[in-house]
């Protein structure tokens, strides 16, 4: 009796266990197999002050997008179903978003599995766990794949040496650079040639088109054929393209909250050409005439502008019969 009264209080004051036998996952969930290869992980509760960002995501400025951020907190304690991926270091490998959330809740603990990794697999293994559609972008992967790149360097060097070409040289031929390039692209699952042109923005991309890069903003190749021009340049077009996607935005999201109204019938090319024609200079001096950036060939209208048109009679030919 007394030994439950001491338990009841133990119970009160909440204990962090480290122990690899402690399952930190919730009852009647089916209990998954961690391994990285041959690299078994072992499932521990963590402290969240423990836990620290890998080297390679703070230098990259790499961030859990707010959309992935809001939907994980959507889940409720769901979302701390899955642990975390950590090194023996602490690191964390997979789990951004979990631990973010966490930080935000003030919880104090998560569930992780660590493993034992060199700096290089913790790298392969980050990039991978964030090739998923809710993962990083290409832009970031590859980024964070060509950490790598010392290390391949190297290795393709040792190899040259080996074979007997460029024997005391610390230059690559042209064939292990390209084969060190396959390798980013394929860590970070992209082609070779997406690969190039991040490393060629990386080196004259001005910060604000890379940042747009990183929040999924532009695509790699719109960049890439930006970022032959002047910084000045770079931007100005970034900012025209931002400026085309709000207005196209804007005409989708008029044409969608409309399109279930009652609107006025618009009249064919040939009418509508003539109504304009028939406004006075005073009238056609206000009507504004945009290009905007859509497939197919098509005129937009706004309601009030076809509103305003005087209405016309065809005219239609005199027919007469004969005596």
């Amino acid at each position: 009796m007394n030994a439950l009264g001491s338990g009841n209080a133990a119970a009160k004051v909440p204990r962090v266990s480290t122990r690899a036998s402690d399952r930190p996952f919730l009852p009647g969930l089916p209990e998954p197999e961690w391994k990285y290869g041959d690299n078994p992980g072992q499932p521990v509760i963590r402290r969240l002050s423990e836990l620290r960002h890998h080297a390679s995501y703070v230098r990259l400025r790499l961030t859990v997008p707010a959309s992935k951020l809001s939907a994980l907190a959507e889940q409720g304690e769901l979302a701390f179903r899955e642990p975390l991926a950590i090194t023996r270091e602490r690191i964390v490998i997979d789990g951004y978003a979990r631990w973010e959330l966490a930080r935000l809740k003030r919880r104090l603990v998560l569930p992780c599995v660590e493993y034992e990794l060199t700096e290089e697999e913790a790298i392969r293994w980050l990039v991978q766990k964030h090739r998923r559609s809710n993962g990083m972008n290409d832009f970031s992967r590859i980024l964070l794949a060509s950490e790598l790149e010392p290390s391949l360097k190297a290795k393709a060097l040792s190899n040259q040496r080996f074979g007997g070409r460029m024997k005391g040289s610390s230059n690559l031929t042209e064939d292990a650079t390209v084969d060190v390039r396959k390798e980013i692209a394929a860590a970070a699952g992209v082609s070779v040639g997406n690969v190039t042109k991040v490393k060629q923005l990386v080196g004259i991309g001005h910060p604000e088109l890379l940042e747009a890069l990183r929040s999924r903003e532009v695509s790699i190749h719109r960049a890439w054929k930006w970022s032959s021009e002047s910084p000045d340049r770079q931007i100005e077009a970034l900012r025209t393209y931002r400026s085309e996607r709000g207005v196209n935005k804007s005409i989708r999201d008029l044409i969608s909250r409309h399109k279930q109204k009652r609107m006025p019938t618009a009249p064919g090319l040939g009418g509508l050409a003539k109504r304009l024609s028939e406004l006075e200079p005073y009238e056609s001096d206000s009507v504004r005439v945009s290009v905007i950036r859509v497939p197919g060939k098509m005129i937009f209208v706004t309601e009030e502008l076809i509103q305003s048109l005087r209405p016309y009679q065809e005219s239609m030919p005199i027919c007469t019969a004969d005596r």
